[in-house]
């Protein structure tokens, strides 16, 4: 899934390629991307691009004069970019193609969808905050008001595991399942320690881990272009995604526990006092 790095990389590079032109046509392929019915997805057409801004793992393409386009990737959504779209209409079908979004130069992007899952979400509305995803966003971690004091504020509210804690997208805006192994990797914590628990010292630590991560992230995310990022994104994990190879701090095997839709991994030396933790399915788990 795409997250805050990954979309703060495509936000620039739309904002390099889209400002200043105008959108010529909007081709829905898969009807079901679309979230919204009024005003109609063709009210972006004729509109010259004046911004594209982030709003957690959202983009919002600003027309002028006209409606916001925002979009959500999902978990298995991506944007391509084509200096020249194929000439004729996209015909719908069983392929990946979701939507096509064509400028008066013949250039533009496809948004695909992978897997059977559709769940990568296209809204046309007059302010961003009309979508529910995007008004519930809690702050985001890059943001320069967002310092150490309100992040601890935020924890000391919270009776939830810091895995959940990360995610949670009305609580801290961006981090997804990756991001959150790799926060709490660097931090040496536990994804299931209680977020209430943690002194001043462990709320620091986290607070530092978070901040370099996602920024170290953006860093190397950073003038890539769009078709590159996912692999950008993966070379760049420390542990997620990466069970059963070395640990590149302290060498010991990194593990996984499963959930129903998804995982996390974790280095037992590095964060859990070199135990390993029980699969949630089978018993309570560890702090």
């Amino acid at each position: 899934m795409p997250e805050l790095p990954e979309v703060e990389a495509l936000k620039d590079f739309l904002t390099d390629n889209l400002v200043g032109h105008e959108i010529v046509r909007v081709l829905p392929v898969a009807i079901s991307v679309l979230k919204t019915y009024a005003p109609p997805l063709s009210a972006v057409e004729g509109h010259e691009v004046t911004a594209v801004r982030r709003y957690g793992k959202f983009l919002d393409v600003e027309t002028d004069g006209g409606p916001h386009l925002v979009t959500h990737l999902a978990r298995a959504g991506w944007l391509h970019w084509k200096d020249r779209l194929p000439d004729g209409p996209p015909r719908p079908g069983k392929g990946p193609l979701a939507l096509r979004v064509a400028l008066e130069t013949g250039a533009g992007f496809d948004l695909t969808e992978a897997g059977t899952q559709k769940r990568l979400a296209v809204y046309v509305v007059g302010d961003p905050q009309e979508v529910p995803g995007v008004a519930r966003l809690g702050p985001d971690p890059l943001a320069d008001d967002f310092d150490e004091a309100r992040f601890t504020a935020l924890l000391q509210r919270e009776r939830r595991r810091l895995k959940g804690v990360l995610r949670d997208q009305s609580l801290i805006a961006g981090v997804g399942n990756a991001y959150s192994d790799e926060i709490l990797h660097a931090a040496k914590m536990s994804p299931f320690k209680l977020a209430a628990s943690l002194t001043p010292e462990e709320t620091r630590r986290l607070y530092a881990a978070l901040r370099t991560t996602l920024t170290e992230a953006v860093e190397r995310s950073r003038g890539v272009a769009a078709g590159r990022l996912k692999a950008e994104k993966k070379s760049g994990l420390r542990v997620h995604g990466r069970t059963g190879e070395a640990c590149p701090v302290c060498g010991d095997t990194i593990r996984e526990v499963s959930f129903s839709d998804s995982s996390l991994q974790y280095c037992p030396t590095c964060q859990t006092g070199g135990k390993p933790l029980a699969d949630r399915r089978l018993s309570r788990l560890l702090k």
